[in-house]
């Protein structure tokens, strides 16, 4: 435990000082790579580490995106209220998901999630007037503070998302390494044998398909403040897709993985795009080296070649 907390520690106290030594424009990159990797932290609570594929995070990535969005700009709630209401609509939307969605399993799973969250991204077009769809609303600057604190400019901005991510990090590791995240893994690996040894599959997968959800509708949330733009292009299935490819790249059922995977595929397609327009072409192949070599990822390949105390 002590060797997964130091390096922990390490991550971010290395995120804290590039703030200081990388040039500005990775400012805004690294900051939206935090947010999205607490995005995918939540998918691997639920995929890595219970074993549920899921092709309906977006919706609850967007439930949090458009509490936070709609209550500043349309209800007029103030952001840091709008920033709690994020959080909980993605933990509720999440809860209610799963109350009908685990009556299913395996592949029946996934289809009934990504039946969800299409339900979802049509509502938003169908309710254009408020959300505005496809167009989307982009956040008044005024709006996007607390106090004195302006989360439009770039230090706030860098060191609120560097925060959440501090948070979200943590909670993690604790959580895998609390008797509920063993129940998890339990589900994972044999959800009939830990039937037999008393626990309710039901129960612990709701309750992982919860925080999962609250973890994305924080990041949805910091998402709109941060960045200051809620549209229905986030409740898309690419946004279910992209952080089952995080977590796939950097290592299921590992706390770092999902940050790793977003660090690699953002960059990797930052730095392809500026030498060819098939840059998903790259990403592809990337990944597919990637399930011939390392299918469990990176830190996974790591963890099962001798780095075992990787959490």
């Amino acid at each position: 435990m002590k060797r997964a907390l130091a390096l922990h520690i390490a991550v971010l106290a290395v995120l804290f000082a590039a703030q200081f030594v990388l040039p500005p424009y990775h400012h805004t990159n690294i900051a939206r790579i935090m947010v999205l990797a607490v995005f995918a932290m939540g998918y691997n609570i639920a995929f890595g580490y219970t074993g549920l594929l899921s092709l309906g995070h977006a919706l609850f990535f967007a439930a949090g995106l458009y509490a936070t969005g709609l209550g500043i700009e349309v209800w007029g709630v103030p952001t840091a209220v709008a920033l709690i209401l994020g959080v909980a609509a993605g933990g509720a939307i999440a809860a209610a998901t799963g109350v009908l969605a685990l009556r299913t399993g395996g592949v029946s799973f996934m289809i009934v999630t990504l039946m969800f969250a299409q339900t979802g991204y049509l509502t938003i077009l169908y309710y254009g007037e408020y959300t505005r769809g496809d167009e989307g609303i982009v956040i008044a600057r005024t709006a996007r503070a607390i106090s004195n604190l302006d989360f439009s400019a770039d230090t706030p901005r860098y060191f609120t998302a560097l925060a959440l991510f501090s948070i979200a990090l943590l909670v993690n590791l604790v959580l895998v390494r609390s008797r509920l995240g063993r129940s998890m893994i339990a589900m994972r690996e044999n959800e009939e044998r830990s039937r037999m040894l008393g626990y309710d599959p039901f129960r612990v997968k709701l309750i992982a398909l919860s925080i999962s959800g609250l973890y994305a509708g924080a990041a949805g949330a910091a998402y709109a403040v941060l960045f200051g733009y809620i549209g229905a292009s986030f409740a898309t299935i690419q946004y279910s897709i992209l952080p089952l490819l995080y977590v796939l790249l950097g290592g299921a059922g590992t706390t770092l993985g999902p940050f790793l995977g977003a660090l690699l595929m953002f960059y990797l397609i930052d730095i392809s795009s500026g030498y060819t327009t098939a840059h998903l072409f790259v990403v592809g192949a990337a990944l597919l080296v990637l399930v011939l070599f390392a299918p469990k990822g990176i830190l996974g390949a790591l963890r099962e070649k001798g780095a075992k105390w990787l959490p």
